[in-house]
């Protein structure tokens, strides 16, 4: 038998049992698929990191992400939440203030920012390394509703429509007129099946432009029936494609537009996602999204 290392930390929150939950083994080197799949499923958290060492020197670590329905191919949170594990155990030397990296993924190379105080990471922040892309049409809003146990007039349609958007992993946004329909919404897996299933909504990003807290411009929620996910409580990959969905309808046509966005508050685990999209001549060039994170646990773990 085989130990292995592992660290748990809180993803998008500056307090401990906030945020979103992330186990992250440090050197995994040596485990197969089906025992990174295992163990994923025995953290039973939202998302599961294994890193190993880079194929391009020049980056500083390969990271697998793992749902308990299996491999997924990019995530915010585990992308963030690795860093600030790796940065905070001494696996990765800090520059100073900013430190900038790259993390080996399967979408492709993800460069990371690093923010350090007094020598420990106080945040990181992912660039996405697609620009967002539109993916298939949904349904309409009255089924769109029953799958979330709402009325039809709480989905917004027209310009700030249901429109599926990914940089690197589908979301399915789900505009909606208030946060009272935030809270309200309750997925319902039997109407979910019969409209979205196999399709581009086994991820269901539901938001509003009506956040509660002061300097804050979204409250959200995540659904992932597709990936075994029942709820998420901050999810980075999703607001990385917000950022690019909002920017895209923003009156702006150069510059940097930011959000911030509560998520996570109706399962009793407040997050905050900080997100940035840039655009230039009317176009999005790029969409960023970072956070804090704190280490709540480590030990080791036997296959």
């Amino acid at each position: 038998m085989t130990s292995y290392r592992y660290v748990t930390a809180d993803v998008f929150t500056s307090t401990r049992f906030g945020g979103n939950q992330l186990a992250v083994l440090p050197n995994a080197s040596g485990l197969s698929d089906d025992q990174m799949l295992a163990i994923t499923r025995e953290f039973n958290y939202a998302e599961s990191t294994f890193v190993f060492p880079p194929g391009d020197a020049r980056n500083a670590r390969r990271v697998r992400i793992f749902t308990p329905g299996g491999e997924v191919p990019f995530a915010g949170h585990p992308t963030v939440g690795t860093a600030f594990v790796l940065a905070s155990i001494g696996d990765l030397a800090l520059a100073g203030a900013e430190t900038r990296i790259v993390l080996e993924e399967n979408v492709g190379p993800v460069p990371v920012l690093i923010r350090a105080r007094d020598g420990k990471p106080v945040f990181c922040q992912l660039t996405a390394s697609r620009l967002p892309e539109i993916g298939h049409e949904l349904p309409p809003a009255a089924d769109l509703a029953r799958v979330l146990s709402l009325d039809e007039d709480d989905i917004l349609v027209g310009e700030y429509g249901p429109q599926v958007v990914s940089v690197g992993l589908e979301f399915a946004f789900v505009p909606l007129r208030d946060r009272g329909a935030v809270r309200r919404a309750r997925l319902r897996q039997d109407a979910w099946e019969e409209s979205l299933s196999g399709t581009d909504g086994g991820n269901l990003f539901i938001f509003a432009l009506d956040a509660e807290e002061p300097g804050h411009q979204v409250r959200a929620r995540m659904f992932g029936p597709g990936v075994a996910v029942p709820e998420d409580p901050a999810t980075g990959s999703a607001c990385a494609a917000l950022g690019g969905y909002l920017a895209a309808r923003a009156r702006e046509t150069d510059g940097t537009l930011r959000w911030v966005v509560e998520q996570g508050y109706e399962m009793g685990r407040p997050s905050i996602l900080e997100v940035e999209a840039d655009k230039r001549g009317g176009k999005v060039t790029a969409t960023r999204v970072g956070g804090g994170s704190v280490l709540v646990c480590e030990g080791t773990i036997t296959t």
